[in-house]
């Protein structure tokens, strides 16, 4: 409803951000029903209809005041060291509307054209009680409460009315938000009394504040920004401002881990269960377990989620991310051996992107080793347990990785070197570094000849650079 905040792109993203985690849209301006229209903007000849009945019924007044003339009455009373300057019951009567001016005179300015606003009449002595479904019963005296605006002066409605008015017509039950709207609650309260709906007012909850890691204060796009890690479901770029923000999405976030991780946050399920899928959540969840204190935003925990749900994936799904990495870089992975990597990885990555950046082994040779490994462990007893693999493994028929560990063993036993020595030099000369999946299985998505390769290449030039 605020033009000077229309965002291009918006509305898309939010469609595409409540597809993506498998939120169905039940109606809405795409699929239809029975409260439409959907968007504010088209609803301007209902929300006028309500503003009328509270002017008629002295709920509400017109006011022709100027920005210049608002900035001057809260210098005023800052002068006069009131806390915060508001437009309410007292200042309205200093002030440039149709309580203080003549009726006629009203009506010559709107017929005029001048710009007006139409603002809510609060009660100047009145203990206003809402019974929140988080917070139990906050009591507002209205004397705390200011006039807002509820029609601007360009014909739309402010936030206040809108919400009220819509979700009366569309019997919404409850108002489920963010903490930071209590203060308005007690508004939107009154505003129900004077259309004469307060008995069918939704419930109202309103949910804790998300804080930054730390605990210390709201999070923000900026803290976000800072420290790496997303806050919005999809990549979203502004057009206008050019402001990018990164997506959970693009950042390797698969949807359950993303519902799982938000649903946790100031809300739990009263057990230690952790792990809930869209249907468990819908089965579970109640507002009652709602808690009331800020939750800190633990992007570990995100990650966490993350981790669980890719290693409960099934492997040829998992593949198919590794799929698309090598045809981006032009590497022929077949789905077989795709299927047989993900399942040596899934225990290990984070991200569906980590599948490629850890199985490159599989498909290019080492061409650095990793010089403090060399250092450490490049050693007599490893090289001649080395040797003795690349010679023994070439007579191994059957390459898989159970017979591998058997066939290593013996090797070693033969030529009387423990196991440990020689594993740390076997994964530097196959990888070219320290930390990877079981060497077993490395082994075995290598192939007989590309380690019998790898093997030799290592020994040839690592003892060089010795």
């Amino acid at each position: 409803t605020d033009q000077s905040r229309y965002v291009q792109g918006a509305e898309d993203y939010i469609k595409n951000a409540l597809q993506w985690v498998g939120i169905e849209v039940d109606e809405g301006p795409d699929q239809g029903g029975d409260y439409g229209p959907y968007r504010q903007s088209e609803r301007k000849a209902l929300y006028r209809e309500y503003v009328e009945k509270l002017l008629e019924e002295g709920n509400a007044y017109i006011a022709f005041d100027t920005p210049e003339e608002l900035d001057a009455m809260r210098e005023r009373l800052k002068a006069a060291r009131v806390n915060t300057p508001q437009y309410n019951a007292i200042t309205r009567a200093q002030m440039k509307n149709s309580i203080t001016l003549p009726e006629e005179e009203v009506q010559a300015r709107i017929e005029a054209g001048e710009p007006h606003v139409i603002r809510l009449k609060v009660p100047r002595k009145e203990e206003i009680r809402l019974n929140d479904l988080v917070r139990d019963w906050v009591m507002v005296h209205s004397s705390a409460i200011d006039d807002k605006v509820l029609m601007k002066s360009d014909g739309m409605p402010t936030y206040h009315l809108a919400n009220v008015v819509d979700d009366h017509l569309m019997k919404i039950s409850h108002v489920i938000r963010g903490e930071e709207w209590l203060p308005s609650a007690p508004l939107h309260v009154l505003l129900y009394k004077f259309l004469g709906w307060e008995k069918e007012m939704p419930q109202f909850a309103h949910l804790p504040l998300l804080l930054k890691p730390d605990g210390n204060g709201k999070l923000s796009k900026r803290d976000a920004e800072q420290q790496g890690f997303p806050i919005f479901p999809l990549h979203w770029r502004d057009l206008e401002t050019g402001e990018d923000l990164a997506g959970f999405k693009e950042a390797g976030y698969v949807p359950k881990a993303f519902i799982n991780f938000l649903a946790l946050l100031g809300w739990n399920p009263g057990t230690e269960q952790e792990i809930f899928d869209l249907e468990d959540l819908i089965r579970t969840f109640s507002i009652e377990r709602i808690g009331r204190s800020g939750i800190k935003f633990d992007i570990n925990k995100a990650k966490w989620f993350n981790q669980h749900y890719l290693k409960s994936t099934p492997d040829d799904a998992l593949a198919e991310y590794l799929l698309a990495a090598t045809r981006e870089h032009g590497v022929d992975c077949s789905g077989e051996k795709a299927i047989e990597i993900v399942s040596a990885l899934k225990e290990r990555v984070t991200f569906p992107r980590d599948f490629w950046e850890m199985s490159k082994f599989a498909f290019v040779r080492p061409e650095q080793y990793d010089e403090t490994l060399v250092r450490k462990k490049w050693k007599g007893e490893a090289i001649t347990g080395l040797d003795a693999m690349r010679k023994g493994l070439a007579d191994v028929q059957d390459f898989s990785a159970a017979s591998i560990k058997i066939a290593i063993t013996e090797i070693l036993d033969k030529v009387e070197i423990p196991l440990g020595k020689v594993m740390p030099g076997l994964r530097l000369a196959l990888t070219g570094s320290g930390s990877g999946p079981d060497l077993m299985v490395i082994m075995q998505i290598l192939g007989k000849e590309e380690v019998l390769a790898r093997l030799a290449l290592a020994l040839e030039n690592i003892e060089i650079k010795q």
